[in-house]
């Protein structure tokens, strides 16, 4: 260096290498730490790379070089149109594993708070269960064999599964379809109606030749013929008072495909009665929605009703024999393929409930099918809908409703409850119809699902009678003596009986047996194991206990009492 003149050499300096780690070896030690503390599980399938991009933050170059570095001392693994894999800890990674992880501490946030406020919107990918092995089925003889390959599948579960479709309508056939080629163990269909020819135009189960006959008998005989090793149960009658709450208690997932509020209202009703969670679906024409309620997360389908709605269910109600012919009469058209569209969507959800997988619960997702668009909204819950409380501990009974009267559920009450304690029914019991014309008075005393809206008017002069009901049983009524069943209580159903401090449940366990068994059309040789003994191998000699004597034109002496006609 040369200075004012003077020529200043520099003392000669040694550059010490400053030490760097990569971006690339900071991911890498992030993964071999999570993979060291048990976070991920030998077989664990890591996400997919677009998704560790946003969780680590860098890009995808730098992601694979961090992934290549694990695959080289066979931390992990990669599997063509799989993706990356686990592998087993053993003596030939596991020290490189941890000298990898010790260069990321504290450097990368953990997914932990990766998955805080700040993590993005958006869809998630679904992880493989940590316990499920990688088997390769044999797809000509496993019917269910293609699911394996699903990573978050898990069959047992589904094999398991007990689920209630209720209506088996256009929406019913198509979900009832999806849910018997998934195979779903348990199937339990309701509904009150029977197939017309105008069915077969949106209904896969229905043949001209079933006209007249019962839609739910129908429907749960051709789901057993699709798929003979599930197991199914129909029930033709009206869900709003045909089915006891022990039935829904027994429910993993229940799935609403109803044309009108009122069964809409009460299916939402028992669902949360018993902590169960519901899928909901709806069509008219193009347009669809599906939507998903559970007990204790955002609104139900009470909550969503507007003002007009509950004015039009009040109006229905001041008759109850008029609302329930409205119920009956409820008609929607529809097309097959806005029924397929929703009813997919209906049994995916479902799947993803009887998985234990995330749904969102009071929100609704709209189809418009003129228009191709779909859109989802959230609900409002409402603090004080009446639909949200549940039924506390449940007490069951070894009784059934047909052998068991009214004075002694009361007396099992009052030994609980105290002498003060009463029952409340879920439908309302019809006394008495009286003219206000001619005054004539009819007692009834049935429920009023059996009370048809012609029976109101008075035979006498026509006018529409007032209607005396009663839901309550404090010990004075005149038909104690009369059995459950006979006032309209469903088998297997679910009592409440109160004081002014507190409820008690009682459960008529004694219908189990007859009232959950799904095993309607079964074919019991599907099920039959045999014994083989005695296997022979190829090419292995076989010896004979017993020679066979075979003698062709064998002469046959025939006793005289024997005569053979030969034409």
């Amino acid at each position: 260096m040369w200075y004012s003149g003077i020529t200043i050499i520099p003392k000669r300096v040694t550059m010490e290498k400053i030490q760097h780690t990569s971006l690339s070896d900071l991911v890498a030690g992030k993964l071999a730490d999570l993979i060291l503390n048990g976070t991920y599980m030998p077989g664990y399938q890591l996400a997919a790379e677009r998704d560790l991009t946003k969780q680590f933050g860098v890009s995808r170059t730098t992601l694979r070089e961090a992934l290549k570095a694990l695959e080289e001392i066979n931390l992990i693994e990669a599997r063509h149109g799989a993706g990356w894999f686990v592998s087993t800890l053993n003596e030939s990674n596991l020290a490189k594993a941890h000298q990898i992880a010790s260069s990321a501490k504290g450097t990368i946030p953990s997914i932990e708070e990766m998955e805080g406020e700040g993590s993005p919107a958006g869809p998630r990918r679904l992880p493989v269960a940590p316990e499920k092995p990688l088997i390769i089925p044999n797809l000509k003889t496993d019917r269910l064999g293609t699911f394996q390959l699903i990573s978050w599948w898990e069959r047992e579960k589904v094999q398991n599964a007990r689920v209630m479709v209720v209506g088996a309508g256009a929406l019913g056939n198509e979900v009832i379809k999806n849910l018997v080629l998934m195979g779903v163990g348990y199937i339990y269909i309701v509904d009150f109606d029977t197939i017309e020819l105008a069915n077969l135009s949106r209904s896969i189960l229905y043949r001209e030749s079933d006209s007249g006959r019962r839609k739910a008998e129908v429907a749960a005989a051709r789901a057993k013929e699709i798929n003979p090793y599930v197991h199914v149960q129909y029930l033709h009658g009206d869900v709003t008072t045909a089915i006891g709450l022990g039935v829904f208690r027994r429910m993993d997932v229940i799935i609403g495909c109803l044309d009108n509020r009122e069964a809409r209202l009460a299916v939402n009703r028992f669902a949360y009665w018993v902590n169960k969670p519901w899928v909901d679906g709806a069509i008219q024409e193009f347009l669809g929605l599906a939507r998903v309620f559970v007990p204790g997360q955002g609104a139900c389908f009470e909550c969503t009703l507007t003002e007009q709605a509950r004015r039009d269910l009040s109006i229905r109600y001041s008759c109850p024999l008029l609302a329930r012919e409205n119920i009956l009469l409820g008609k929607v058209p529809t097309t097959p393929t806005i029924a397929s569209i929703i009813g997919a969507i209906q049994s995916q959800e479902a799947l993803k409930l009887i998985h234990g997988k995330p749904v969102e619960a009071g929100r609704v997702m709209h189809f418009n099918g003129m228009t191709n668009e779909m859109h989802t909204t959230s609900y409002t819950p409402v603090e004080d809908c009446e639909s949200h409380w549940s039924y506390g501990e449940i007490t069951e009974l070894p009784l059934r409703v047909n052998a068991t009267k009214f004075s002694e559920l009361l007396q099992i009450a009052h030994r609980d409850l105290g002498p003060d304690a009463v029952i409340e029914l879920d439908q309302e019991l019809i006394i008495a119809l009286t003219c206000p014309n001619c005054k004539t008075r009819e007692e009834v005393l049935e429920p009023i699902s059996q009370v048809g809206f012609n029976r109101a008017h008075c035979p006498t002069c026509g006018v529409l009678r007032e209607t005396e009901m009663t839901h309550t049983i404090t010990g004075k009524e005149i038909f104690l003596n009369k059995s459950l069943a006979m006032m309209g209580v469903p088998p297997l159903h679910i009592l409440r009986a109160l004081n002014s401090k507190e409820f008690r449940f009682y459960e008529m366990t004694g219908d189990l047996p007859d009232a959950l068994h799904f095993s309607h059309f079964e074919i019991p040789e599907l099920h039959k194991t045999f014994s083989i003994r005695n296997r022979i191998r190829l090419h292995e000699k076989v010896t004979l206990l017993e020679k066979p004597h075979i003698t062709l034109h064998e002469k046959v002496d025939l006793d005289d009492s024997e005569t053979i006609k030969i034409e």
